[in-house]
């Protein structure tokens, strides 16, 4: 296939849309001849954050020069974006070849009997492929959802991380925290060191699992922690603590929540350390401290401060809000808001805006799950006003919030990836 045929090969697989089991993947694998065991990998599960980790992670090896390869989800512009060697998207012509070759591989396994292969199980598939094909040193491999049942979860990895648990997906993964917590803990194997940030009753199914495993486990709070030093929208300096150890960071990304975020990252390289000399600890601080994530807590211009955010649940709501009180106190915030229909808007709604924000809805994208500016803008209330565009909705916010005001797009990675498009396209041919 070539790229553009690719991109219809794979936009025609969403039809069939998230089937959790590992059957699918597992015969992809075996037919492609396992690339998945020929490669080092790191697994990072968790609500929140599984970005922001793997970045730092990936950054970490790179700066102890090492090759990585890097698979995320979703994307914002380009489905290249979820497969990344040594920080770079892979190419048009090497998505495609590998592409093909996967496609194979399904047409291979429908012949026996098994079922269609959904969307992530192929690009999973592909980006084992790749990874095991360039030989990289490690592979840092995000879950898509869950973690028991993922496609991803036919690694055994040097190191697994749990970022954190709270509500989410729980018509899949189960109803409560502990639930979907066991879920999670599903990528924890056999003696492989775990390191979480994950709190409260959420530690209970990962404890468990960790002791059923003997997988060491190395929890935020107990076993290391962070002590914020200094802390802005342009970045922040820390100390993370861990028995004798003590030393200070700095990183890019805004937000309290980045501060347990990059101690996971950090403990996790330092779990590798001790296997792999190369990864020193210059590289520990020069890869967190070059670390950039794009659509969280994401300031792209100034006066008015532009701020992109997927927050998309609660506790990503939480997050962000908190961000923003603490940079911004005391200051109106004008939200382009936009969201998924299946996600829960009421409560993300209620934990964003406050009194004398302004609210411009918008449609996150052209999918069948997104809300309508309409229906969202019913849910947040008087302050809200629905837009047909999100360039109309951006435009008037910018305008009515003024130099000094702040302007933040959120609600949907698929709303910031709506947005990014739409900049891209409006800056095409510009200087």
């Amino acid at each position: 296939m070539k790229y553009a045929e690719t991109l219809e090969y794979l936009e025609g697989l969403g039809k069939f849309g998230i089937h959790l089991g590992m059957e699918r993947i597992e015969a992809l694998l075996t037919h492609l001849g396992h690339p998945e065991q020929k490669i080092k990998t790191v697994h990072i599960t968790g609500t929140n954050g599984k970005g922001s980790v793997s970045a730092m992670i990936t950054n970490i090896l790179l700066c102890s020069g090492l090759k990585v390869g890097t698979f995320t989800s979703p994307h914002f512009v380009k489905y290249n974006e979820r497969i990344q060697l040594n920080g770079q998207d892979i190419s048009d012509e090497a998505f495609a070849t590998t592409c093909t070759a996967v496609a194979g591989a399904v047409d291979f396994v429908k012949e026996q009997g098994m079922d269609q292969p959904t969307q992530f199980e192929v690009l999973t598939a592909a980006a084992f492929l790749y990874f095991a094909l360039e030989q990289v040193d490690y592979a840092v491999i995000e879950v898509g959802l869950g973690g028991l049942w993922d496609s991803t979860n036919v690694i055994t990895p040097v190191v697994s991380v749990i970022t954190n648990v709270t509500l989410e997906h729980t018509d899949r993964l189960g109803k409560t925290v502990e639930d979907i917590a066991m879920q999670k803990a599903g990528i924890i194997k056999d003696n492989v060191p775990v390191v979480t940030a994950a709190t409260g009753e959420a530690l209970g199914p990962i404890k468990a699992m960790s002791l059923f495993k003997q997988a060491p486990l190395y929890i935020y709070g107990q076993a290391f922690s962070a002590q914020e030093v200094l802390s802005s929208m342009q970045g922040q300096t820390f100390t993370l603590s861990s028995g004798y150890y003590n030393s200070n960071y700095d990183i890019l990304l805004p937000g309290e929540h980045q501060l347990s975020n990059t101690a996971v990252a950090v403990v996790a390289a330092k779990i590798m350390s001790k296997q792999d000399k190369r990864i020193t600890e210059l590289a520990l601080h020069q890869g967190v401290a070059h670390t950039k994530w794009p659509g969280r807590l994401e300031l792209i211009a100034q006066r008015p401060d532009i701020i992109l955010d997927g927050a998309h649940n609660p506790s990503g709501a939480t997050a962000l809000r908190r961000a923003l009180d603490k940079y911004y106190p005391g200051q109106a915030i004008h939200f382009v808001f936009g969201m998924m229909a299946d996600k829960n808007m009421q409560q993300v709604s209620e934990i964003l805006f406050k009194t004398g924000d302004v609210v411009y809805t918008v449609r996150a994208d052209a999918g069948a799950r997104a809300a309508s500016a309409e229906q969202l803008a019913g849910i947040v209330g008087t302050q809200a006003t629905s837009y047909a565009t999100l360039s109309d909705a951006y435009e008037s916010a910018c305008r009515e919030a003024g130099s000094a005001g702040i302007v933040c797009v959120c609600g949907s990675l698929y709303l910031i990836g709506s947005f990014k498009t739409w900049q891209q396209r409006s800056n095409y041919g510009k200087e």
